[in-house]
């Protein structure tokens, strides 16, 4: 399965309905949901999440839903993966982090 999207949420009712995991499945999506008790385990995609928020969505006014997907994708290819540096790489841009870690000798871990 090509996990390319993910959908992450919480444990709201709608979200583990059947009918709502198999659309999802059958459109290749993967499912992004935390363990009841453990809110850390999405923390990544929470802190995604919140910076869209923050630094796209509420500095901008859209006409429309068309518009807001036409902002959000540049904002995510154009900005935050390769102009702002994120903590969890060492305050590196995801871009730099993937060119290094192409760069960089792959481990083998012996038994």
């Amino acid at each position: 399965m090509d996990t390319s999207c993910i959908h992450h949420s919480d444990h709201g009712v709608q979200y583990p309905a059947l009918a709502y995991t198999e659309r999802l499945n059958k459109a290749g999506i993967a499912i992004s949901v935390a363990s009841i008790g453990e809110p850390t385990e999405n923390g990544y995609a929470e802190r995604l999440m919140r910076t869209i928020k923050e630094e796209e969505i509420s500095l901008t006014e859209y006409d429309d839903i068309d518009d807001t997907r036409a902002h959000i994708g540049p904002f995510l290819t154009d900005v935050y993966n390769t102009k702002r540096p994120h903590s969890s790489l060492n305050y590196l841009t995801p871009l730099e982090f993937q060119a290094l870690a192409a760069l960089a000798e792959p481990i083998t871990f012996v038994k």
